[in-house]
């Protein structure tokens, strides 16, 4: 539900960036003193002549009436060009100049009077055009024509402004330089992504380049497709259709090698499968372009139909098949597939939406509203690659926590089996010895009636004292856990407690157990007892006025969880580091023996051991063992 309330903040985020951009796009800064010309005449011919005189103009018939609010008219059979004319209005500013801000046509020239004031005849395959045009005062109520020749769309769709000629430059730019922004900021973007490639690693390489070329190409298609650019740079317009088209065939197949590392191959790799084809598909389309240029346009049709027709039915299976396949993802609970998806959507909804529109148009409108969906569509994939890199530095961070945690167990398993080697080898021999020593003093300090008798009975204690650590270290050289029953929790506690609660009494401390029936785990009871006897046996030392040790145990996960918390002296985390470690012990005569084992006994009866523990706070510790069911 996080996931899917972000999407929507991010969605609603983006939705406000698209239409405050379509505000912005379709913003000219009109000054209430221009004129605005709506109404026009134009008739059909079958062959746009440069040359035409004014006599040639008026003399032209057909005539018809026409402008922005009527319908574009159909041409007669084997008409490619069209003549438009108007009536200047009256001219009292040295400054003024008429704009037109769309005009559609390939081949264009602009008559004042006979006289051509604007030529333009593109070579390549794009018929926006944008012109501004200076007048004067002496042409007030002159009759200007517009000739225009194109194989596809023809005329002018809005309104013709009139005005100052610094004012109407400014409202120009201001209305059309957002996608001169916007594809210069996506370029920028791609130039940061591929200085930042050079410090990234290898395994990250393949899916930061597929974004960085596909932010690019779609930067360059948006920068293209703008009539800005070629008004800009009208020298260049071949080169600019050519970027284009490049783009374009670049973009589709880095798109979907994107998807392909951050979702995989897909189902029967048919994302792999895609991929592989538009790659193919790209080098013929890019070979095509190349045979066309060198063949001065003879196959120009049959690139047309392959760039265009075919490429679009692709793009529509594409996509088609991607989102489908992150919906599935999404539903199984891919994040990154869910974002993949509502990304698309507000693309979908804007690119298809804006294409209805066009097509009942009669194609006599521009796309715009689809860029807004690419950035869209660009932020959703860069907070997909966002995540996948915090994932993978999540990792990164988990993997040098599990590292130094395995690094802290190699060392801990290299001491003990120094002690377990050192124990097998020696405790045998030293406790032979010991127990014959024992004996004699023993059979001595009987018959012994004087004050030396104090100093054999110490000489015993210190001889048991010894005995001890040597079976502690027999204990830890070999934990096995002897007889293996079914142990009641329970039962187990209500031994121990019988055994440790004196002793808690007499350190001016209280033991309380909360310890529920029908908790059973499989193990060794004397080796049970002794394990939290050592424990408990800490907690009571740790104690000071009136303290307190509290038990409890639970099962959890198919695991019986058993917890000891005292209110002592606690431990600070240095000493919590080397729990444990033999012959590290906090106690003026400990050797560190007695926990050394306690780990030992729980590790072979498959259980796991934490300590929790602050300075004068306290210590808890948890202890888990695989529970069982009672037969």
């Amino acid at each position: 539900m996080k996931v899917i309330y972000k999407g929507m903040v991010i969605l609603v985020a983006l939705f406000i960036i698209v239409f405050s951009a379509v505000f912005f796009e379709g913003y000219h800064n009109e000054n209430s003193d221009d004129i605005t010309i709506d109404h026009w005449k134009y008739t059909w011919t079958n062959q746009l002549d440069f040359q035409s005189n004014k006599e040639q103009l008026i003399s032209s018939d057909g005539w018809i009436d026409g402008g922005t609010s009527s319908t574009i008219s159909e041409r007669t059979s084997k008409s490619n060009s069209q003549w438009i004319k108007f009536q200047l209005p009256l001219l009292k500013d040295n400054s003024s100049a008429i704009l037109f801000d769309k005009i559609y046509g390939k081949r264009i020239i602009v008559n004042l009077e006979g006289t051509n004031v604007y030529e333009s005849n593109r070579k390549y395959n794009y018929e926006i055009n944008s012109i501004l045009i200076p007048l004067s005062p002496k042409d007030s109520n002159k009759t200007i024509y517009i000739g225009i020749a194109s194989e596809r769309r023809i005329g002018i769709p809005d309104k013709i402004r009139i005005g100052e000629y610094q004012e109407l430059n400014k409202g120009f730019v201001r209305g059309n330089i957002s996608d001169f922004i916007l594809g210069s900021a996506l370029a920028f973007i791609a130039l940061i992504m591929i200085v930042c490639s050079l410090f990234l690693k290898y395994e990250n390489i393949a899916i930061w380049l597929s974004l960085f070329t596909v932010i690019l190409s779609s930067g360059v298609i948006v920068l293209t497709y703008s009539s800005f650019s070629y008004w800009l740079f009208e020298d260049y317009g071949k080169l600019i259709v050519t970027l284009f088209d490049l783009s374009l065939f670049i973009l589709l197949p880095a798109f979907t090698l994107f998807f392909e590392k951050t979702f995989g191959a897909g189902y029967y790799s048919l994302i792999q499968r895609c991929r592989k084809f538009q790659v193919a598909y790209s080098i013929f389309c890019v070979s095509l372009l190349l045979i066309n240029e060198l063949s001065s346009n003879k196959l120009f049709d049959l690139y047309s139909m392959a760039s265009a027709k075919v490429l679009g039915y692709l793009m529509i299976i594409q996509f088609v098949l991607l989102v489908t396949t992150s919906i599935i993802y999404g539903i199984k609970g891919n994040k990154d597939a869910i974002i993949f998806s509502i990304g698309f959507m507000i693309f979908a909804f804007l690119g298809v939406g804006e294409l209805v529109w066009f097509y009942t148009q009669a194609a006599y409108y521009d796309l715009f509203l689809w860029k807004w969906g690419v950035v869209s569509f660009l932020t959703s994939l860069i907070i997909i690659l966002g995540r996948k890199f915090s994932e993978n530095h999540e990792r990164v961070v988990e993997y040098s926590k599990q590292l130094e945690v395995f690094n802290n167990e190699l060392q801990r398993s290299e001491k003990m089996e120094i002690i377990s080697e050192l124990a097998a080898s020696v405790a045998h021999e030293v406790r032979n010895p010991l127990q014959v020593t024992r004996g004699f003093i023993q059979l001595i300090a009987e018959k012994q009636e004087r004050s030396d008798k104090v100093y054999l009975n110490m000489a015993l204690e210190e001889l048991d004292r010894a005995s001890g650590i040597i079976t502690d270290f027999l204990t830890f050289a070999k934990p096995e856990v002897g007889n293996v029953t079914t142990l009641d929790i329970l039962e187990e506690f209500i031994h121990i407690e019988g055994i440790l609660v004196p002793m808690a009494n007499l350190q001016g401390g209280k033991i309380t157990a909360d310890i529920p029936n029908e908790l059973y785990i499989v193990g060794n009871s004397s080796k049970f007892k002794q394990a939290f006897v050592n424990i408990i046996k800490n907690s009571i030392e740790a104690l000071s006025d009136e303290g307190d040790i509290h038990l409890w145990a639970y099962e959890e996960k198919e695991q019986v969880c058993i917890h000891i918390k005292d209110n002592g002296e606690g431990m600070d985390e240095e000493v919590l580091a080397r729990l444990g470690e033999p012959y590290f012990s906090n106690k003026t005569k400990g050797t560190g023996l007695g926990l050394m084992v306690t780990f030992r006994i729980i590790e072979v009866m498959n259980g796991k051991i934490t300590f929790r523990s602050e300075k004068g706070i306290g210590t808890e510790v948890s202890i888990r063992f695989p529970a069982v069911k009672k037969s």
